[in-house]
């Protein structure tokens, strides 16, 4: 593929948002190079594609790099048109299913602020400093980064 047309999506796996991504470009017939990412050690791409936010999912296409899932989804749309289409060709049923796309993310935005907003107090004896949700308590001691977590579970 030449360079112009190369298709980069810089992820993690976890992440809902890189997943629609990767839903979108597979839909659309797409073919990229995935690159996981390390968040906890965020590559030198992905700090100069993104360095605004600094987060994933970045896609990067002949050199440019988009960033967001909602513009990525729009990007991905505009440029593959011909392809499968992500949303109905209808204006009002687009609206219909944007809308939808909006509420969803809304409600789920909400739910994790009423989480963060509503912590155990356990979390806060685990973890009084930067209270994280994420909180794995192994014999008594408490493991608090997600990726931290999985490097536990897997070496335990």
């Amino acid at each position: 593929m030449a360079e112009s047309q190369q298709v980069k999506l810089h992820g993690f796996w976890a992440s809902p948002y890189v997943q629609r991504v990767i839903w979108a470009l597979k839909l659309k017939g797409v073919k990229y190079e995935y690159i996981e990412e390390d968040l906890s050690n965020k590559s030198a791409s992905l700090l100069e594609y993104n360095p605004i936010h600094k987060k994933v999912p970045v896609l990067v296409h002949g050199g440019k790099p988009v960033v967001e899932s909602a513009l990525i989804l729009e990007y991905i749309e505009e440029t593959w048109p011909d392809q499968t289409p992500l949303l109905p060709k209808d204006p009002y049923d687009r609206a219909l299913a944007r809308f939808w796309i909006d509420f969803e993310q809304k409600k789920k935005l909400k739910d994790v602020k009423e989480d963060l907003s509503n912590k155990s107090p356990s979390l806060l004896e685990y973890i009084p400093v930067n209270k994280k949700v994420h909180v794995l308590v192994h014999g008594g001691k408490p493991v608090a980064e997600s990726t931290v977590n999985l490097e536990y579970i897997e070496e335990t």
